[in-house]
């Protein structure tokens, strides 16, 4: 079996999340992936480049199921790699779990800043602090126009899903997994009592984990 972590927006392998996942998790019957989804690279990201790194990451894996985890903005990723490559590498995976999954990524960027996406048009880029690089890095004005043509209200993926979400989270609305799991009958929603970060969480999330790889 693989699992293959998704990493969120300004983050990078080496998150909290993903590395814990990893050491608790990989064993000999496991193969644990993190792909680098800050890609062509975090200045020129797209929603559609992530898709195709998630698509060709699963192409070089050897046979096996795969449960695919997206943490944020690797959760809408993880969503929309299930819909568009349906009929193709989509098909290894038994299992989608996303936790926090920024399902309307322009809303959440609105939310944070009303005026941040007229400032972001107008100068063509926009700086956001990188924790991989623990710095502010501009992301082009391209990536906002390349989400747009996605929406993920309307994805048809059948897989049986377990959604993670804080009611408490300030960077996603707690309301767009809500929404999505009303009219997704194969998916499992578990609201709980944190933030969009979910690390008081962790185990929680973990023995869901188990529980679903076990079965």
């Amino acid at each position: 079996m693989h699992i293959i972590y998704l990493h969120g927006f300004a983050s990078s392998p080496l998150s909290k999340k993903a590395q814990y996942f990893k050491s608790k998790l990989e064993s000999d019957a496991i193969q644990f992936h993190i792909p680098d989804l800050n890609v062509h690279d975090f200045g020129h990201l797209t929603l559609t480049a992530m898709i195709e790194a998630v698509a060709q990451t699963i192409r070089t894996l050897p046979d096996g199921d795969i449960v695919l985890i997206g943490s944020s903005m690797g959760g809408l990723t993880a969503l929309h790699f299930c819909d568009r490559y349906a009929s193709q590498e989509a098909q290894r995976v038994n299992q989608l779990i996303l936790l926090a999954p920024a399902l309307d990524f322009l809303a959440n960027r609105n939310r944070q800043n009303p005026d941040l996406m007229t400032t972001w048009r107008e100068q063509g880029h926009y700086p956001f602090f990188n924790y991989a690089h623990n710095k502010e890095m501009s992301v082009h004005y391209g990536l906002i126009e390349d989400v747009a043509t996605y929406d993920s209200y309307t994805t048809n993926v059948v897989i049986p899903t377990l959604i993670y979400h804080g009611k408490n989270d300030e960077s996603v609305d707690v309301e767009q997994s809500i929404r999505y799991a009303k009219s997704h009958e194969h998916v499992t929603l578990h609201v709980l009592d944190s933030d969009h970060q979910l690390l008081d969480k962790t185990d929680e999330i973990l023995a869901g984990i188990q529980t679903v790889i076990t079965n």
